[in-house]
């Protein structure tokens, strides 16, 4: 390799990942006394740098124990800084998985190629970057079919995994709670299922006819026998998946219908990943959920109460974060925990200011969204991380986005602002009642309280006299109790 292409490769590197994962390191948001499952991530760790080498390796080939070490690459039709953007992601999640990426190769290119990807020019040309590095995977920016796949690893002579593969390893390592693994499980066997490989005798076909045409007796091979038995027990698994993800919705649906009953208003928090949404929840409701900087952090939702300053109670729900095509597995997978998105009455959007491309995780997020029919849901647009932002990129996105809320779960700029943003965007109550509430009915007075705004209230002989706005869901419940001609001593 010569000099000139060092330096026009290193050069290359240095534009593509410079800010690959700086993002993760300039926003740092843990915190050391609640991050109990932080800890537990990071408990067990790979060593990088251990060495196997052996004195004799004429007889066994030189081995190394480390981190996995990736060159990147992909291919771009559109502009090259949307094309930089996504090689920068990429790198991101591939630190997330625990690699260390050494290079990236981006190729224009109209459409991938059907055998290699790359084509065979630029193929040879990753080949030799990996083997001058001394890379030992490939992460291609894009979903592979199996014989792209396989055809680029006969070119490279190293393991070649696709962005779809990355993003289900690391929902792998972070799925924690039982319908979490179920679902990532559930992804990665839909995934592997049509990129099963066999070799050898395991794929050998039977001779058939052959045998009367005079191949004779030991021309029966074993058929394709082991890698159908395979299929049969990775669909026997997946089957068996669905119906335990199908027997925990009823769990999932029984608490979104008790708070449906008792009228309680939900705010879903969407957003892309490490966009700062459980950062955002601990702040606005003390619920010290995991918080770290890396992508996909958090998968499984989690839900919290929270009180307006009038009283009315409602809930916060955190959703897993999205990314750019999100491989429709995990859609599928997680469409259940999608649900408390699209059972809720607000949503509120968190975006990454920062992020040199906040109009594409916005697109990245509404995307996703429509597969679970939010459409008609409110939504409020927070952009987080807005401290750390240009003030160029903030003034444009306050022009582009007026009624959007600028925030800082950090410095906690503008968290009050938001916070009034909410309330007088959840659904309010609309009725007017006057009602005389026995004092045996302490209950309904409480849930008038919790659900509507108590404008007038006075107490007599037989009761609580109330002059209130409800929602319609209470209106029925009031009615018995309702006093029209009643009035209420101020």
């Amino acid at each position: 390799m010569t000099s000139e292409y060092k330096e026009r490769r290193n050069a290359m590197l240095d534009r593509v990942l410079s800010r690959g994962a700086q993002a993760l390191d300039d926003h740092d948001t843990t915190h050391e006394d609640d991050q109990f499952d932080l800890a537990e991530r990071a408990a067990l760790t790979r060593v990088a740098g251990l060495s196997t080498e052996l004195e004799d390796i004429t007889e066994v080939e030189y081995r190394q124990v480390r981190l996995e070490r990736v060159v990147l690459a992909g291919i771009w039709n559109t502009t090259q800084a949307e094309a930089e953007n996504s090689i920068r992601e990429l790198a991101a999640l591939a630190e997330t998985a625990g690699s260390e990426v050494l290079d990236a190769l981006i190729q224009r290119r109209d459409k991938p190629d059907p055998g290699t990807y790359l084509g065979k020019g630029k193929a040879a040309e990753l080949a030799d970057i990996v083997a001058s590095v001394g890379a030992d995977t490939v992460i291609i920016d894009s979903e592979l079919a199996p014989s792209q796949r396989r055809g680029l690893e006969d070119v490279i002579k190293v393991k070649v995994v696709d962005r779809v593969a990355l993003i289900l390893d690391i929902f792998a390592q972070h799925a924690k709670s039982r319908e979490g693994k179920a679902q990532v499980e559930l992804a990665q066997l839909e995934y592997l299922l049509p990129r099963l490989r066999g070799w050898g005798e395991s794929l050998s076909r039977q001779a058939g006819g052959r045998v009367a045409g005079g191949a004779g007796i030991g021309s029966r091979g074993p058929g394709e026998t082991k890698i159908e038995l395979d299929r049969r027990r990775i669909r026997a698994r997946m089957s068996k998946l669905r119906r335990e993800i199908n027997a925990m919705a009823p769990s999932r649906e029984t608490k979104r219908k008790n708070r449906a009953r008792h009228h309680v208003p939900s705010v879903a928090i969407v957003g892309y990943t490490n966009a700062g949404k459980s950062s955002l929840l601990n702040l606005l409701t003390n619920a010290e959920v995991m918080v770290q900087n890396a992508l996909f952090a958090t998968l499984d939702p989690t839900v919290r109460q929270a009180k307006t300053a009038d009283g009315i109670v409602f809930t916060y729900t955190d959703t897993v974060g999205f990314v750019r095509n999100l491989p429709h597995q995990l859609v599928e997978a997680f469409r259940s925990t999608l649900e408390e998105a699209a059972g809720s009455d607000l949503l509120l959007h968190v975006v990454d200011a920062s992020h040199p491309d906040p109009h594409g995780q916005i697109q990245a997020v509404r995307d996703v969204l429509k597969d679970v029919e939010t459409g008609d849901i409110p939504e409020l647009l927070v952009f987080n991380k807005s401290d750390i932002a240009e003030e160029a990129v903030i003034t444009g996105l306050r022009a582009e986005y007026p009624d959007a809320q600028f925030v800082s779960a950090v410095s906690k700029e503008g968290i009050d602002d938001l916070i009034d943003a909410i309330e007088n965007r959840l659904p309010v109550p609309d009725i007017d009642m006057t009602v005389l509430i026995p004092y045996e009915r302490g209950d309904l007075v409480s849930k008038i309280y919790a659900l509507g705004t108590v404008e007038h209230e006075s107490h007599g002989v037989e009761g609580t006299s109330l002059q209130v706005k409800v929602p319609a869901e209470l209106v029925d419940e009031l009615r018995e109790f309702q006093r029209p001609d009643l009035v209420i001593d101020e």
